[in-house]
């Protein structure tokens, strides 16, 4: 009998044999040895004959599947300028100046869209406006000297989806009314700047167009609308009924009420996206867009004014004077017209119009100039014009995006022209008739990469009504370099 071991053992001899079997012995290839590998480094990725389309910005996902998200964009306005002052200019030496070429940031921006889910979505928007060497961009710093300006929150919204036709929310926010361009995408404008009468209230009792309170907004099919409730802002005025021209109104600095406001948009063509409050300004043929809006503002005892003249011996308060408080409300309406012309060469037409109708106390007239090169606190100094008041207003914008491969394969040219007409009671010569505004603007956008990259040649011929009697246009040359990241 073999013993446990002899079989182990012959086992060991049967497997050692099948694996001598299954070897196979290679013979060496005869000739010379074959040539090493080459050390060539790899040939770089074919790069695009033209950049992508950007989309909505930098996204950063949060979770594993998308659904969590961080979308992150940075951008930049800087401005090159001739500018002939309005008459009785002082510079950042307080010396008297006609005219002056200066530099300065328009604006400077970091916006971040965060969505949590399908529903609830988070706007922060940070930045600066108009910082100059004299000026810091904000309410009271027209005085200088510009350094530090102040960088702070221009958005912080919550925005909650409840169904496809309705979303709420709140904050700090842009749902304004009462046009299209109270809430403008400042980056994508076919003009080099808005016209100033899309916001009457400016950083009186909003922030820099942006209110805080409750909104809602939404779509039903082509009617799109939003709607918003706020608290207005304290006034940063120091009137007092002793302190104001008689029968002209201010800002009431002891209204505390609320402000509604709202706008409805009628889209006949293509729908505009809504995740976030600001309308594109041209599509550079890539929508066929026709809008009719419509929109208001309203805010109660808004503003006041002494009707009668100062006694000879004030009371120990001013506020023991006589006023009338007055509401504040303003009306508008307008169109949106943006369209491809030629697909083949890529032309396209844009079209805006806009009526505004202000009720905003007896006589009331606001001023102001796109970063103001003028130093101080005159209300007429460097660049400013009549821009709102107690009347009425007309804006019209217009341009063409000219066929492609002009300027080469990328780069684009985009002439435009705008006009904007302002009747306010406020503006009255010597003889009681009024003194309409009529201000012009016409320029190019050089495309280099659409909105991403561009840069704006604007000229304006600008009416200086430092004597209203006697109206001058002054001109006004302006190059704006901006970069979307």
């Amino acid at each position: 009998m073999t013993t446990p071991f002899g079989r182990l053992l012959a086992a060991g001899f049967v497997l050692f044999g099948l694996a001598a079997r299954a070897q196979v012995v290679v013979p060496p290839t005869p000739g010379r040895a074959p040539d090493p590998a080459t050390n060539a480094l790899p040939k770089p990725m074919a790069q695009p004959a033209k950049s992508a389309p950007y989309g909505p910005g930098m996204k950063i996902n949060i979770s594993a599947d998308g659904s969590k998200y961080v979308r992150l964009m940075t951008a930049v306005q800087f401005w090159s300028r001739y500018t002939d002052n309005n008459t009785g200019t002082v510079n950042g030496t307080e010396e008297p100046v006609s005219s002056q070429v200066d530099f300065g940031i328009r604006r400077a921006r970091l916006l971040l869209v965060s969505q949590l889910n399908s529903r609830f979505v988070i706007v922060t928007q940070l930045g600066i406006n108009s910082q100059s060497t004299i000026s810091g961009g904000g309410p009271g710093e027209a005085t200088g000297p510009g350094k530090k300006a102040t960088f702070y929150m221009h958005d912080a919204m919550l925005d909650y989806k409840v169904n496809k036709y309705l979303s709420i929310g709140g904050g700090l926010h842009a749902y304004n009314g009462i046009s299209r361009q109270s809430s403008f995408a400042a980056f994508s404008l076919i003009t080099l700047d808005v016209p100033g009468t899309q916001w009457p209230v400016l950083d009186a009792i909003d922030q820099t167009g942006r209110g805080v309170g409750l909104f809602g907004h939404g779509r039903v099919g082509k009617f799109d609308y939003r709607l918003s409730v706020n608290d207005a802002f304290k006034n940063n005025t120091t009137s007092t009924p002793a302190t104001l021209t008689t029968g002209v109104a201010q800002f009431n600095p002891r209204a505390r009420g609320k402000v509604y406001q709202g706008y409805f948009a009628w889209e006949f063509l293509e729908k505009e996206a809504n995740l976030v409050p600001f309308p594109v300004g041209t599509y550079l043929g890539s929508k066929r867009v026709f809008n009719l809006g419509t929109g208001f503002l309203y805010y109660a005892n808004g503003l006041y004014v002494r009707d009668q003249a100062l006694p000879t011996a004030l009371p120990a308060s001013a506020w023991a004077l006589p006023y009338r408080q007055q509401d504040l409300s303003v009306f508008a309406a307008d169109v949106f017209f943006d369209t491809p012309v030629d697909t083949v060469q890529r032309t396209a037409f844009t079209f805006y119009g806009a009526f505004y109708k202000y009720n905003m106390g007896s006589n009331l007239v606001r001023y102001a100039g796109n970063l103001n090169p003028g130093y101080g606190s005159a209300a007429l100094r460097g660049n400013a014009v009549p821009v709102v008041g107690t009347g009425t207003a007309q804006t019209l914008q217009t341009g063409f995006l000219l066929p492609q491969r002009l300027l080469g394969p990328k780069a684009r040219l985009q002439p435009y022209a705008s006009y904007t007409h302002g009747h306010y009671e406020g503006l009255r010569r010597e003889n009681g008739s009024i003194q309409d505004v009529h201000l012009f603007d016409g320029g190019v956008n050089v495309l280099l990469d659409g909105h991403q990259a561009k840069i704006t040649l604007n000229y304006r011929a600008r009416p200086d009504f430092t004597n209203v009697n006697d109206v001058r246009y002054r001109p006004e040359v302006t190059m704006q370099m901006q970069a979307i990241l």
